[in-house]
């Protein structure tokens, strides 16, 4: 037994010393360096990719021969000779491919040069430069078609902020990690605010560091993915590196000293035996509340609650704010990634990926202030559950709001070659639920049992369970593809899905007679479980009709179980000229979202803001119930889509790059969530197909590098997105669908938005400097002075004042410092919104009778209390706002290589 431990001692030392390190730069012939260059053992799966500095590191075998290979670059092998091997890699074609990109083609990968769509690629490097805490707010610094905001009044969006692109809400976006679809969250967007009647997937969820780089088709492409790729496509590209993990620590704080930020992450690969390889990620944060109040208003509170002003004035001397509690929720988060692979033979391989992700949200609701929630003779129960049982402790309460979110998702593909032909099998899983706890609350149902007790109010919990929500997916996926000449490429495939989506029934207390003050649980009749399955098939196509011509077209089938069939395709070109220094693209193509099960089954009460009135409860029914049919509500169908690209793309020289794209995108029966209406099923909402719509605008970004400046390397860059039209082009059909409504769709996201950065390089120094230019936001809200258009000329509807607020255009400015100490170790400050900038809205008039009113103070004071809950909002408004912020903020991190 000593002899079989020492031999394995020997063998286990034998291997060590046969082991060595290789490390150096890998650079395109005009000496950029080249981020994601893929460097691998020869005759193994031990392999690295360059970082966005083009270094890389890497341990092999003495006597190895390391391979270099990046799609459009020659492939080069260099013998291990030496420890450092500095490697330069000649371009096939004469481009500059530091931007391949695979998503958007089902049959070979182009770089963003070739393709005939508008594709952006956002590195891991540029992701971490914008110093925000989540993916989802760094994409907001970055891409100017994106938008994501914070609500007023969280409850459950606090787990997830709506996102979109191209203003077209977070459903109609598709999430692709490493080319498969990504779970839906199991959240229903239903406040009045930007979203509302939407869901779609959770990627603030995803671990920044876990990022390889991130690919976003701004162009329809349902007939090349399926349903939900109206807008577009994003791709989460997760790294592969075996060598050179790193450990991350990040801090942060803004300049209130509030929202402090600390958090951890590591990422690090390694080779499984001679043929695997493995890329883990574990990541933990910690956000601290950032409240962000403004001073009530006495007299407007008086009005609106019926209360004495001296009771209200003596109350808001000690809380100016009401006690109210808004900004960004404390949230922390636990996130664990790994990605991996297994060459099986020279034609076959295994891949996989996972991800799970736990974060808890602690958020508040509206102050219920001793004057709106009343110590009276009926209810002097409230003494004793919010004070220590004397009136003169009642100082009113605030509901609290956690919410728990557990999201995961997991991947296992093979793939062979085999006489040219690629064949990629995977299934897919993937999860989101979320369940919630309201504390610090009461039932003030006056239900009363046989005996005539009161079964709430004094009896009440003040802790209750409402329920949740859950979704959940299964998708197998069947993709082969092969490069049939020089000139023709084809691809086809099958997907099949199955869906499952919940309601999660809250505890009795949280839901009998009008529940839990502020978050009314999930009623059993409410509550179930439903699922539904589609099968689709496509057909893709390239032709390169000469060197500088290709043709691409796709064709789609899908069948759903629940409504049926849907048919699309696409249609793109490029042609290249001068060189291949100027790209002509476009494309043409139809698309489908299939409404969710959450638009399909969600049926709830619902505590919402109405202006002048407080906080009052509403409902959804959904569109398979009982009242749906009595009101005459039919159940829905898949939005049908026409998309339409015309592009330039320009590469006068190495450094310099620039595209301009126009979209035009065309949505008919689109799927919404129209107005409350009294009915006699109470006051309630229903999702329709109600309208068509249609929106257009323009994508433009610019970059210029390798400037030199002294000793270091300037470079520039420009993106932007201006919106021509976003609009409702048809009557409403099947609902009712108000201005309130139509703003929170079509004008709540900025109308331009532009990105100016410029990043210096010198030595072990970086610096980035970003503007972020937020154009105007328009909302016609609720409780806002408005006017009847369809009333008769001159008659008292007709002649009402018409108002709508205005967020005016403001600029927030990032600066970033990067100081590379060691080879190993760097520091990071990031300073966000420098300068401090806070949105700002100030009220329009749309008529005359508009402009009177805004002559007179009292009446502007009066508008302004209505849509600001008596200015508990004053920086946004209750309905929204066009950008999120807590004003500047500081944010330190130092990375650690190994």
């Amino acid at each position: 037994m000593k002899k079989f431990a020492l031999l394995l001692f020997l063998l286990n030392v034998s291997f060590l010393f046969a082991q060595k390190e290789v490390s150096g730069v890998v650079k395109d012939n005009t000496g950029n360096a080249l981020p994601g260059v893929n460097i691998i053992e020869k005759g193994t799966q031990n392999g690295v990719s360059t970082d966005m500095d083009g270094m890389y590191k890497i341990k092999v075998k003495e006597g190895a021969t390391l391979v270099f290979s990046y799609v459009g670059f020659s492939k080069l092998e260099k013998a291990t000779t030496d420890a450092v091997i500095n490697v330069v890699l000649s371009e096939e074609g004469g481009q500059n491919l530091d931007e391949v990109v695979v998503t958007g083609s089902r049959t070979a990968p182009r770089s963003n040069t070739t393709t005939p769509l508008p594709i952006d690629v956002i590195s891991s490097k540029d992701l971490a430069s914008t110093g925000q805490a989540s993916f989802d707010k760094a994409l907001q610094y970055k891409i100017p078609s994106f938008n994501t905001v914070q609500t007023p009044v969280n409850d459950a969006t606090s787990l997830l902020d709506p996102y979109e692109i191209r203003n077209m809400g977070p459903s109609r976006t598709l999430i692709l990690i490493n080319g498969k679809r990504k779970n839906l969250s199991s959240l229903l967007y239903v406040q009045t605010s930007p979203g509302r009647g939407e869901t779609g997937a959770d990627i603030s969820a995803i671990p920044t560091d876990a990022i390889e780089r991130v690919e976003i088709l701004r162009d329809g492409a349902s007939a090349q993915y399926g349903s939900d790729a109206i807008a577009g496509v994003m791709n989460i590209i997760l790294k592969k590196s075996t060598n050179g993990g790193s450990v991350t620590a990040r801090s942060g704080v803004t300049s209130e000293g509030d929202g402090e930020m600390i958090g951890v992450s590591l990422n690090n690969g390694s080779t499984v035996g001679d043929k695997g390889y493995i890329n883990y990620t574990v990541d933990f944060s910690k956000v601290n509340l950032a409240n962000r109040p403004g001073t009530v208003d006495a007299a407007g509170e008086a009005g609106d609650f019926g209360a004495a002003l001296s009771d209200v004035q003596a109350f808001l001397a000690k809380k100016p704010d009401a006690g109210n509690i808004n900004g960004s929720p404390e949230t922390a988060a636990a996130k664990f990634l790994v990605n991996g692979g297994f060459q099986l033979s020279d034609e076959t391989s295994l891949y996989y990926n996972a991800a799970y992700v736990y974060k808890k949200v602690n958020s508040f609701a509206n102050y219920r202030t001793p004057y709106w929630r009343t110590l009276n003779p009926a209810n002097p129960y409230l003494a004793d559950f919010f004070g220590d049982g004397t009136a003169a402790s009642y100082v009113g309460y605030v509901p609290t709001f956690v919410g728990d979110l557990n999201d995961y998702n997991a991947t296992l593909g093979f793939k062979a070659v085999k006489n040219g032909w690629n064949t990629d099998a995977s299934v897919t899983v993937g999860g989101n639920s979320q369940t919630y706890s309201v504390t610090n609350s009461q039932n003030r149902s006056d239900i009363q049992d046989a005996n005539g007790n009161n079964v709430y109010q004094e009896n009440s919990p003040i802790t209750f369970q409402p329920g949740g929500t859950a979704f959940n997916h299964i998708v197998g996926n069947l993709d082969i593809s092969k490069i049939v000449s020089d000139k023709v490429s084809i691809g086809f495939g099958t997907e099949f899905r199955t869906e499952n989506f919940e309601v999660i029934e809250g505890d009795k207390a949280s839901w009998d007679g009008i529940g839990a003050d502020s978050f009314a649980g999930n009623r059993p009749e409410n509550s179930g479980k439903w699922n539904r399955y589609n099968l689709g098939a496509y057909f893709d196509i390239a032709y390169d009709v000469t060197e500088d011509f290709l043709i691409n077209g796709t064709l789609r089938h899908e069948e759903y179980s629940d409504f049926g069939g849907a048919t699309v395709w696409k249609l793109s070109s490029r042609y290249k000229f001068a060189d291949d220094k100027i790209t002509l693209r476009g494309s043409v193509s139809t698309g489908f979202r299939a409404p969710t099960l959450h638009q399909i089954y969600t049926q709830k009460a619902q505590y919402s803001f109405v202006a002048g009135q407080g906080i009052q409860v509403s409902g959804i029914i959904n569109n398979v119930s009982p009242q749906a049919r009595i009101l005459g509500v039919p159940q829905l169908d898949a939005e049908k889509s026409t998309n339409v690209t015309v592009g330039i793309g320009a590469k006068p020289s190495k450094n310099f790059n620039f595209t301009v794209d126009y979209y035009n995108i065309k949505v008919e029966d689109r799927i919404v969530l129209g107005d409350r209406q009294d009915t006699q099923f109470g006051n309630v909402a229903y999702f329709s197909n109600s309208f068509d719509s249609r929106t257009s605008g323009l994508d433009v970004v610019a970059n210029y590098n390798n400037i030199l400046l002294g000793e270091g390397k300037l470079g520039f860059n420009l993106s932007g997105n201006v919106t021509l039209q976003n609009e409702r082009i048809s009557d409403v059909t099947n609902n009712s669908f108000g201005d309130i409504l139509n703003s929170l769709m079509f004008t709540s996201r900025p109308d331009t938005k532009w990105i100016l950065g410029a990043n210096y390089e010198v030595g072990k120094f970086g610096f980035s400097l970003n503007n972020t230019y937020f154009g105007k936001t328009t909302f016609n809200q609720d409780g806002l002075a408005t006017n009847n258009p369809n009333a008769p000329v001159g008659s008292v509807d007709y002649l009402k004042a018409n108002l709508k607020t205005e967020f005016i255009p403001k600029v927030v400015t990032d600066l970033g410092v990067t100081f590379s100490a060691t080879e190993k170790l760097t520091l990071a400050l990031n300073v966000n919104n420098l300068l401090n900038v806070l949105p700002e809205w100030k009220f329009v008039a749309e008529n005359a009778k508009g402009v009177e009113l805004l002559n007179d103070p009292a009446q502007v004071k009066n508008q302004s209390n209505l849509i600001t809950f008596n200015q508990r909002y004053s920086q946004m408004t209750y309905d929204g706002y066009h950008f999120s912020q807590l004003g500047t903020m500081f944010n330190l991190s130092l990375n650690y290589k190994f």
